[in-house]
């Protein structure tokens, strides 16, 4: 797994902690997505320590995302939002500011959000 690749898996965090709770559906998605990326085991234990406590958008650091990598964290952040069957309002809500954190133009950001609800809702069954 390369550095890009684990900030936007680290990038998550937050998003998982958005309504208060970091659940068991949103850690194991989170460990899909380092198997899927083939994060070593240091890696899976850096962020496994990190999660431990309660992320807020400020602890993303944009400094180690690229553009095509903000964006991907911003897809991975829907479906991440669906981990557990539905989207909480203050998951949605989080999406928005989150969009606006990486810094992706507002239409765009609309466009990537809807695209990746609609994605997640096609494919609820694989994600609960």
């Amino acid at each position: 797994m390369n550095e890009e690749e684990f900030a936007i898996v680290r990038g998550l965090v937050p998003v998982a902690w958005a309504d208060g709770s970091f659940a068991e559906k949103e850690k194991e998605m989170l460990e899909a997505l380092l198997d899927a990326y083939g994060a070593s085991e240091a890696q899976k234990n850096t962020l496994r320590e990190y999660a431990k406590e309660k992320r807020t958008l400020e602890d993303i650091d944009l400094q180690e995302l690229s553009a095509g990598d903000r964006r991907v964290l911003l897809q991975c952040a829907v479906l991440l939002s669906f981990a557990d069957g539905e989207q909480d309002v203050s998951e949605s809500k989080l999406l928005g500011e989150l969009a606006i954190k990486l810094r992706i133009p507002e239409e765009e950001a609309k466009h990537v959000i809807s695209e990746a609800e609609a994605r997640a809702k096609k494919n609820l069954n694989l994600l609960v």
